[in-house]
């Protein structure tokens, strides 16, 4: 033990440069990563800076001195001041918190379920049917939706007017668009998500459920005493992940599938930036509210990291 303490020493001890010579060939390994990130994590941080300053279509994009035109906080002023900006924020928020109520513990629950699928070939064909959604595009997932939910032939619809009901214009209705966004996510995201739960239950020790057996503990013991604390550090981490992107959502889904009647539930930061860059061309407003959510969601990370490893010792770092 001693030996390989002092070897670890002297080897700590030798210059940087010495060492990465010596593993030469994992850092050759690691450099196109390296690159990668640098090129499109690290250099497009330079873009924040449209956020102050009034930038126009033409302008150079490494301007000097007055063609910079800085304008400081400006751009969040005026998106804070806006009749936009409470809107947007509470969708966002509200988008956020139903999905993590209604929709974060999908995945668990179809992760517990399947576990007890004793039949192999029965439970590998109902996990491959359930994660296929996720490889399908989000267009034409909400195409789909958009399809279902017509008025006059929408399946949804027609099975309602079977059972005397009246057809209903279900993406002309506010109230009706949250539910129908955030089941339609659940839907396509449950199976995929259930692929990490599966994998630590699948790292469970079995002879706790041996043990559990012996002391005549059921199925439905062995998975709430057994199988939820085994996975609980997995549940945990994602749950942090979850809550760190909470200013973010599936914003590709909402805008393929709302329009200007449903904004007052519908409109979120994603779908704002999204109008005030791409169709407005006000790049600098757009980056700033898009810096704003980002720095929330970083926010938001470091809080729920910092309570989890208070309250359940699992945290990310």
């Amino acid at each position: 033990m001693h030996s390989v303490k002092g070897a670890k020493t002297l080897y700590n001890k030798k210059p940087l440069l010495i060492r990465i010579w010596q593993h030469k060939v994992i850092y050759l390994l690691l450099l196109p990563i390296v690159i990668h990130v640098v090129i499109f994590s690290y250099i497009p941080m330079y873009g924040l800076t449209l956020a102050f300053r009034d930038f126009r279509i033409g302008d150079p994009l490494f301007p000097v001195g007055e063609a910079a035109r800085w304008v400081g906080l400006r751009n969040f002023q005026d998106f804070f001041s806006s009749i936009y900006a409470f809107r947007t924020i509470r969708n966002t928020i509200l988008n956020s918190v139903f999905s993590l109520i209604f929709a974060f513990w999908v995945p668990i629950v179809f992760a517990l379920l399947l576990n007890e699928i004793r039949h192999i070939k029965y439970k590998r064909t109902v996990q491959t049917i359930s994660y296929l959604p996720y490889f399908i595009s989000s267009a034409i997932i909400a195409g789909l939706a958009v399809t279902f939910l017509n008025e006059r032939s929408g399946m949804v619809n027609n099975i309602i007017e079977f059972f005397g009901g009246q057809r209903v214009e279900w993406l002309m209705i506010p109230e009706a668009f949250r539910p129908i966004h955030i089941t339609i996510g659940s839907w396509q995201t449950f199976g995929w998500g259930s692929i990490l739960y599966l994998a630590a239950i699948a790292g469970i020790d079995q002879n706790l459920y041996e043990a559990a057996k012996i002391d005549g503990a059921n199925r439905l013991q062995q998975a709430w005493h057994i199988t939820l604390p085994g996975i609980s550090p997995t549940i945990f981490i994602l749950l942090i992940f979850t809550i760190g992107n909470m200013m973010g959502g599936d914003v590709e889904r909402i805008l393929l599938m709302y329009n200007p009647s449903v904004y007052s539930t519908a409109d979120v930061l994603g779908t704002y930036i999204y109008r005030q860059g791409m169709e407005m061309s006000r790049f600098s407003l757009s980056t700033a509210v898009g810096l704003f959510a980002s720095t929330v969601n970083f926010a938001l990370l470091i809080l729920a990291n910092w309570s989890s490893r208070r309250i359940t010792g699992n945290s990310v770092w």
